[in-house]
C-alpha cells in the first residue's frame, strides 16, 4: 500500500461530479486502503476519491482522526437519504484547501445509505462529526469544495488567503 498524493484546489477534476462505482472489486478495496493511508498520513478525518484523482463515488473517514484511537470507515456510492432541518454552523477544514478552515453550515443528522466493501448495502443514521464529515465528503463527490458553501464574502476572503 502507498500514499496517494492529494490534488489540491483549483484542480478541476475536484469539480467534477463522479460515477457510481458499481461493483466492488480488488482494486476498489486496494484504493480504499491507500486512500485511508493517505488520511491519516496527511493527517485528515475523510478523503473522498476526487481528492486522490479517482472520479468514482467512493470516501473513507475516521472521526478520530490520526490522534484517537482508529475507527476507519469505508462508503462506496453513499446516498444521503434523508437530511435533519436542524443545522448547525462550524469550522471546516479540507485536505484540497490545506491551511483554509470555512465556516459551513450542515445538518446535524443524516440518514446515510452505501455499499460495504463485502458488497453488502448498509444503511445509517449519522449525528454530530460524522454527519459532519461524510457531507463534506459526499459533497467531494458530487464535485464540490468547501468554497462552494460559503457566502461571496468569506469565499473570497479563503480565496486571497489560500493564494497568498
Amino acid at each position: 500500500m502507498s500514499v496517494l498524493p492529494i490534488l489540491h484546489w483549483p484542480d478541476p477534476r475536484l469539480a467534477t461530479p463522479c460515477q457510481p462505482v458499481g461493483q466492488v472489486t480488488p482494486e476498489i478495496a486496494r484504493l480504499a486502503q491507500e486512500m485511508l493511508e493517505t488520511m491519516y498520513a496527511a493527517p485528515g478525518r475523510g478523503l473522498a476519491a476526487p481528492q486522490v484523482g479517482v472520479l468514482k463515488r467512493l470516501f473513507v473517514m475516521d472521526v478520530n482522526g490520526a490522534a484517537g484511537p482508529r475507527s476507519p470507515r469505508i462508503f462506496v456510492d453513499p446516498v444521503i437519504e434523508e437530511r435533519a432541518a436542524d443545522t448547525m454552523t462550524g469550522p471546516e477544514g479540507c485536505l484540497s484547501l490545506p491551511g483554509i478552515v470555512a465556516e459551513v453550515e450542515r445538518a446535524i443528522e443524516i440518514t446515510l445509505r452505501w455499499t460495504d466493501l463485502d458488497g453488502t448495502r448498509r444503511r445509517e443514521v449519522l449525528s454530530g462529526i460524522s454527519a459532519v464529515c461524510a457531507q463534506h465528503e459526499i459533497d467531494h463527490l458530487d464535485g464540490i469544495v468547501t468554497l462552494n458553501r460559503v457566502d461571496a464574502g468569506q469565499r473570497s476572503e479563503l480565496e486571497a488567503a489560500y493564494r497568498a
